[in-house]
């Protein structure tokens, strides 16, 4: 398995106690990126102290996509070219989709967006039955 980042919806279930084996799989590999916008959600949605815990040893464990000028041009470009065939996607939903493809990196989410996205961009979504 190649790198892989991770949406805040399987982060969201991660840390609610569900058992996802693709996800702790990556972990111990250890293979999985954080990108920016995926830590504010995370952080912003901490509610109870333990998941505060959590959440603020993962982002200081885990390697961090860096997001220059040109990854936020890129970002809105990927935009452009979504709603120009008809999928219109949030900015940070636009962002997580670009840390992937700019690193050629799978992508793990529950959120189905990204499967509309890959059906436009080359974005590799990776199947949470894969061991």
């Amino acid at each position: 398995m190649s790198g892989m980042l991770v949406d805040t919806s399987a982060w969201i279930d991660f840390f609610a106690g569900e058992t996802i084996p693709v996800l702790e799989e990556a972990l111990a590999a250890p293979i999985v990126i954080l990108s920016p916008v995926v830590i504010a959600e995370l952080v912003s949605g901490a509610i109870n102290p333990r998941e505060r815990k959590a959440i603020s040893e993962l982002v200081l464990e885990l390697p961090f996509h860096e997001t220059p000028r040109e990854h936020w041009v890129a970002t809105g470009n990927l935009r452009r070219e979504l709603r120009a065939q008809g999928l219109s996607i949030s900015t940070p939903d636009a962002h997580i989709a670009q840390c992937a493809l700019d690193r050629r990196a799978l992508l793990l989410s529950r959120d189905t967006i990204f499967s509309r996205i890959a059906d436009v961009v080359p974005l590799r979504l990776v199947r949470e039955d894969m061991t």
